[in-house]
C-alpha cells in the first residue's frame, strides 16, 4: 500500500476499545488456559477454519487474542485522525498492558512474551473472506514477527510486532471493527469472554437481540470439552448474567431445543433487574491522550 509507513508508532491511550469482527464469532483461539495442542477444525456452511497448534506453545488463547484487540484499536485510532498506519506495530508493553486492564508488573511482562510466542506459532487457514465468485483462502500466523528491547537490568523499554496481511486488512477495510466495552478484559472466563464477543457481534444493536441454539453456540466454539459440559459451562454464565451490555438468558425453541437469547440490557424492561440504561458513547474529547511512543535503535 503506496499510503503506508514502514513503522506505526502505537502511542493512544484512554479510546473505544475496537475487535476485528472476523474474529468475534468463530473458533479462532483456545478457550482454556491450559495448553491446548488439539488442532481447531470448523466447517460449517462452506466456511472453514482451521487453527494449528505449535508443539512447544500451543493454540493462542483467547486472552492471548487482547494483544491482537489493542492492535485493532491503535490502528484504527489512528485511521479515525487521519494519520498513517503500518501492520509493524512499535509500541510500550506499560502502555499495552494498561490498555488491556493487566497491571505492568514484571510477572504480566513475562506472561506478555509468552502470548506473543504462542501468537507467532499459531498456525491459521481460513476461507472466511471468500466472495461467491472466488474462493480464498489465507494462511497466517496472528503475529509474523516480534521483538523486545530491554535496558541492561532486563527492564522492557520498547516493543514491536508485525501483524500478518490477512488481519492488517481486515482491521482497515470499512465496517471491519466493531466497538466493544472495555469492561470486557475483566471478564476471566474463556467462555465468558467468547459468549461476550458473540452477542456483540450478532445481537449489536438489535431491539429483539439474537439466538442460538447451545448445539449451534458449541459448533461455533471450538470447544475440546463434552457437549454436556460445554452446555453447563453456559448455563453457569447464564445463571450470573453479568457480561457487560448484554443480558445471557437459556430458553427452549418450538423443538425443545435450549436457546441462548442474547439481547443488550437497554432493550430489556425497565423493571428487569437485568436492565441498564444506554450510556453515551465513550469517545474523548479533543485531541485525547496520546502517551509517549518508544524508537527502537
Amino acid at each position: 500500500m503506496t499510503d503506508q509507513l514502514d513503522i506505526f508508532r502505537a502511542c493512544y491511550a484512554d479510546i473505544p476499545i475496537r475487535d476485528q469482527r472476523d474474529l468475534m464469532e468463530r473458533p479462532f483461539f483456545s478457550l482454556a488456559k491450559t495448553p491446548r495442542t488439539q488442532p481447531i477444525d470448523y466447517d460449517v456452511s462452506g466456511v472453514r477454519v482451521r487453527v494449528t497448534p505449535n508443539s512447544d506453545h500451543g493454540i493462542a488463547t483467547i486472552w492471548d487474542a487482547d494483544i491482537l484487540i489493542w492492535a485493532a484499536t491503535q490502528i484504527t485510532e489512528a485511521m479515525d485522525r487521519g494519520g498513517e498506519t503500518s501492520p509493524r506495530i512499535q509500541f510500550h508493553p506499560y502502555s499495552l498492558l494498561k490498555a488491556i486492564r493487566r497491571s505492568p508488573s514484571g510477572e504480566n511482562y513475562k506472561r506478555l512474551l509468552d502470548a506473543l510466542r504462542r501468537l507467532n506459532s499459531t498456525y491459521v487457514e481460513t476461507n472466511i473472506r471468500s466472495r461467491s465468485s472466488r474462493r480464498r483462502t489465507a494462511g497466517f500466523t496472528w503475529i509474523s514477527t516480534w521483538e523486545t528491547l530491554e535496558d541492561k537490568d532486563g527492564k522492557p523499554v520498547g516493543m514491536s510486532m508485525t501483524l500478518p496481511d490477512w488481519l492488517y486488512e481486515g482491521i482497515r477495510q470499512g465496517g471491519g471493527v466493531l466497538s466493544i466495552h472495555e469492561d470486557y478484559f475483566l471478564l476471566k472466563g474463556g467462555i465468558e469472554r467468547w459468549l461476550y464477543r458473540v452477542a456483540r457481534k450478532h445481537a449489536g444493536q438489535q431491539e429483539g437481540g439474537w439466538q442460538f441454539t447451545m448445539r449451534q453456540l458449541y459448533e461455533k466454539s471450538g470447544s475440546t470439552a463434552r457437549f454436556s459440559d460445554f452446555a453447563l459451562d453456559v448455563r453457569k454464565v447464564a445463571k450470573v448474567n453479568a457480561l457487560p451490555e448484554y443480558s445471557l438468558r437459556l430458553e427452549r425453541n418450538g423443538e425443545g431445543e435450549e436457546v441462548a437469547h442474547m439481547i443488550r440490557r437497554n432493550f430489556l424492561s425497565v423493571a428487569d433487574p437485568h436492565f441498564e440504561a444506554k450510556r453515551s458513547p465513550r469517545r474523548r474529547q479533543g485531541s485525547g491522550i496520546k502517551a509517549k511512543a518508544i524508537r527502537f535503535a
